[in-house]
């Protein structure tokens, strides 16, 4: 195989009748010839490889399945994260969890996405409000929450 490369300038004191300025690059094949394979020592003759069947092989590989974001996109998952965990911190807190799982209490779901999706802060405070009637804790610490929950999920 070989390479070759080709040239041509437009110098600008080359005058008007000058070629246009341009270059070629290529590589040309030539025959290529190979050494005849090795012989096989007769010790290396029975080697095999075992592999897995392919079906098991894919169903590992499905197993650890990842997927990269960029940093732009992972800030705003830490920043979602982070509202999402201290939504629930702040639930437990208001339902008072230890004595609400003996008692068999209902879970309470705040969806952010659904929160986020409602045109007005009236309207996400009054779903807020009936998600949260039966809290354990006073309606002044209701309604704090709803204000930094509030607050919170405008950042995203």
């Amino acid at each position: 195989m070989s390479l070759f490369f080709k040239f041509r300038s437009n110098r600008t004191g080359a005058g008007a009748g000058a070629a246009p300025c341009g270059m070629e690059a290529g590589v040309a094949a030539a025959p290529a010839r190979r050494a005849p394979p090795p012989e096989r020592s007769p010790a290396r003759s029975g080697l095999h490889v075992n592999f897995s069947d392919k079906g098991e092989v894919k169903e590992r590989r499905e197993k650890f399945l990842t997927a990269k974001y960029g940093s732009h996109q992972m800030a705003l998952i830490r920043k979602r994260l982070a509202v999402e965990m201290w939504l629930y911190d702040e639930l437990q807190k208001l339902y008072d969890v230890p004595t609400a799982a003996a008692a068999g209490a209902a879970e309470v779901e705040v969806d952010v996405d659904e929160l986020l999706d409602m045109d007005s802060d009236e309207l996400r405070r009054a779903h807020l409000a009936t998600l949260l009637a039966d809290a354990k804790k006073p309606q002044k610490d209701v309604h704090n929450f709803i204000n930094e929950l509030l607050d919170k999920a405008k950042t995203l």
